[in-house]
């Protein structure tokens, strides 16, 4: 049982005993509950909760210790954001005709990322990612563990890898509360994100709209409960725990406790306010746009903060077969003002040289537009060639890797496979892209494909890493 578990085992116990605000007894299966979950649960806690994941000593090769990815759910266009082809033609270019220059010479990119353009010197552009899968389940997999599914090994994403490794540092300080892998707000659901490396590295996903007052944290926050009520719950159980009182002082009461605090903390103290845009000035909410993704972006800059190691943002909505162009000019100004927002937000604190934002899709969108009923200018599904941004954490700015042909469809230079993003990620964060890890099974599993397995590879982005 997890720090976080027992949280919500505290919420839903702390609000049965406390329905009523006067009620003094207990019932004999509410008793029973307790005893199981003070007994089990909370002995064990200190030694399977998050404390102890975060601020490991970083590997001596390190660049980067955090990673943020923005997840954009459904494949983006690459003509529509970070690849425009203004020559190409209406029937490719749409609406979109007149790309923003940005303050980089030469690197142009949508018109309706204004704020992006700003400061594409502190972000590098892939335009030749590849790898020719048009379903979103097998590209979704494919892109965020490097493997093809279908080998009977459920491989694990690379958030989950990067808190396993996270785990292997001996001599951790300064403990968090805080999971070391956290998702904001939905899973995707598309596969498991801890594949055979089990449970313990599964991510917290928060639930909850962080646009909202207040930002419902599952586990955290009670929706319609005030933290005075909860704090009064909190007295009410202490009040009425004579098990505790009886065995004062003995070795797996003092684990309850020390558990029972942290799981407090969780949801009254300073670490469940990590989640809390409204922690923040108006001023700075406002830069991120009020909105879901905008906020999102916010938050995960806060845990970064907090020393959280792994951050997907989940950002719903591209999967724009039907009226792509109306979708686009909604979601293309919150992506704009949120992204730029928070990289430059980053810099600012220091944190980028240490961060890594890795912002793309499972795969890219037609470059050819259906315009046809029932499509009404759509764009489908397009694996073989997409657009990606990388920022900091050791990944040089103002650089463009690869190429795309005249029209967007095909990769004309430097094709890059998932396994060579992830594999650079993960020697910025000073893991050995070569190393194995160790099946539940026994065996020895590389991190990431080779060519003696197979697979593709334009090699690590030696271009872009600095």
């Amino acid at each position: 049982m997890t720090q976080l578990e027992l949280a919500q085992v505290v919420m839903h116990v702390g609000g049965e005993e406390a329905a009523s605000e006067g009620a003094r007894t207990l019932s004999r299966r509410l008793m029973l509950r307790r005893g199981i979950f003070g007994l089990l649960g909370l002995s064990l806690a200190p030694r399977l909760g998050w404390g102890h994941l975060l601020y490991a000593q970083p590997n001596s090769q390190a660049k980067a210790t955090a990673v943020i990815q923005i997840w954009l759910w459904g494949g983006p266009s690459q003509l529509d954001t970070f690849d425009p082809k203004p020559k190409a033609g209406y029937d490719y270019c749409g609406q979109f005709t007149q790309p923003s220059r940005t303050n980089v010479d030469g690197i142009l990119i949508n018109e309706q990322l204004s704020e992006l353009a700003k400061i594409a010197d502190k972000y590098s552009l892939i335009r030749s990612m590849t790898h020719g899968i048009n379903s979103h389940e097998t590209a979704a997999y494919l892109v965020q563990t490097g493997r093809m599914p279908g080998d009977r090994i459920v491989y694990p994403h690379l958030g989950a890898v990067i808190t396993y490794f996270a785990t292997q540092h001996e001599n951790p300080v300064s403990p968090s509360l805080i999971p070391p892998y956290v998702v904001l707000t939905e899973p995707q659901g598309r596969f498991s994100e801890a594949g055979f490396l089990g449970p313990r590295y599964k991510p917290f996903a928060t639930g909850g709209d962080p646009a909202r007052q207040p930002f419902a944290v599952e586990g955290i926050i009670t929706p319609g409960t005030t933290e005075a009520q909860q704090r009064r719950r909190r007295e009410m159980l202490q009040e009425l725990d004579t098990l505790r009182k009886a065995m004062q002082g003995t070795p797996p009461i003092e684990e309850l406790v020390q558990a029972e605090e942290q799981a407090y903390d969780l949801i009254l103290g300073d670490s469940g306010k990590a989640f809390d845009p409204a922690q923040e000035s108006q001023e700075v909410r406002d830069r991120y746009g009020r909105s879901t993704f905008g906020q999102s972006c916010l938050v995960a800059r806060r845990l970064v903060e907090r020393g959280v190691r792994f951050i997907t943002i989940n950002y719903k909505g591209w999967d724009t077969h039907k009226e792509h162009f109306v979708i686009m000019r909604r979601k293309l100004p919150e992506l704009d003002r949120g992204l730029a927002a928070l990289i430059s937000d980053l810099a600012e604190r220091g944190l980028l040289e240490s961060t890594i934002v890795w912002c793309s899709g499972e795969f890219g969108r037609t470059p050819k537009i259906a315009w046809e009923s029932p499509w009404n200018g759509g764009r489908h599904h397009w694996g073989h060639c997409f657009s990606a941004l990388v920022a900091g954490g050791g990944f040089k700015g103002g650089q463009v890797v690869g190429a795309s042909d005249e029209k967007g469809e095909y990769v004309k230079d430097r094709p890059v496979y998932p396994t060579d993003l992830i594999g650079s990620i993960y020697q910025l964060l000073g893991i050995d892209p070569t190393t194995t890890l160790r099946h539940p099974q026994g065996h020895l599993v590389k991190l990431i494909p080779d060519s003696n397995d197979g697979a593709p590879s334009g090699g690590l982005l030696k271009e872009i890493i600095a």
